[in-house]
């Protein structure tokens, strides 16, 4: 999720490059402010059950994050030596799996109480670290990161304005890669626009998905080159076990259908900064 600004102390991440915060004071808008704050409370009241209300809990979202965290480390290049920044990591899902690649992470979300989840979950991994952060305005120092990367983040925030800040906190060359719902899914497109359904999907109130058109638009627009935006993911969360491998291989097969693919559930978001 990212965080208010102004919290966040100074920290470090080992010795390449000593990429740490940047005390940094930025005006935030009281439509900003109004909104994090929001964001706050949505996860402060589901932050005890937060990964059974995400889906990742069960047989078939355990398989799915796995497939997740491996494509977000195929697509920024993470490996040893690499220093990457993980938006929204939210109770560590991701950072755990995206850790076992040898990079160098921090990892940066708004709600104190997921990151406490978080650092349960990845006490004793010595090569991630934990800090409160806003995802629009992190404490980062410009150009510190070799990868930004993250998992159904980018749409709790404004776009543009994460997108801008991923692109400025990136090296030259360095790389984007993030997993988003698919507004053109039926049931995300549900999800999100009804709401009594987005209480029972536990959908908080600023959030909205949006389009593999749209992420292009938008990546275009922050200067990114090399931009990808591939739909993907046909495993629902709720696939009885064993019907998972024979419903991941039709997935496979859908998601080279040119207009079915469309569908999936998920977008797969990368570029590179120039």
């Amino acid at each position: 999720m990212g965080g208010p600004a102004g919290t966040g102390s100074r920290h470090e991440l080992g010795s390449r490059g000593q990429a740490g915060f940047a005390e940094r004071s930025p005006v935030v808008r009281v439509r900003d402010r109004e909104r994090l704050a929001r964001e706050i409370e949505h996860h402060r009241q589901i932050a005890g059950q937060a990964e059974l209300i995400w889906n990742w809990d069960s047989p078939a979202g355990r398989r799915r994050a796995e497939r997740r965290a491996t494509l977000l480390v195929e697509r920024a290049r993470l490996g040893p030596g690499r220093l990457a920044l993980e938006l929204g990591c939210g109770t560590a899902v991701f950072l755990e799996r995206v850790a076992r690649s040898g990079a160098r992470i921090l990892g940066l979300d708004l709600s104190p109480e997921l990151l406490a989840g978080a650092r349960q979950r990845l006490a004793g991994v010595p090569n991630v670290r934990l800090a409160r952060g806003n995802a629009e305005q992190m404490p980062c120092p410009d150009a510190g990161f070799d990868a930004v990367y993250g998992s159904s983040i980018l749409h709790h925030l404004d776009l543009d304005a994460a997108l801008a800040e991923v692109f400025r906190v990136l090296r030259p060359g360095g790389r984007l890669a993030f997993a988003e719902p698919n507004i053109l899914n039926p049931q995300v497109a549900v999800m999100f626009h009804l709401g009594l359904t987005k209480k029972y999907f536990g959908v908080s109130p600023d959030e909205m998905a949006f389009s593999r058109f749209r992420a292009v638009r938008a990546l275009r627009r922050a200067g990114f080159a090399d931009v990808a935006v591939q739909p993907f993911d046909f495993l629902h969360p709720s696939t009885p076990a064993p019907w998972i491998d024979r419903v991941v291989r039709l997935g496979e097969s859908l998601e080279r259908i040119p207009l079915l693919r469309e569908m999936a559930g998920s977008l797969l978001i990368s570029g590179v900064k120039a």
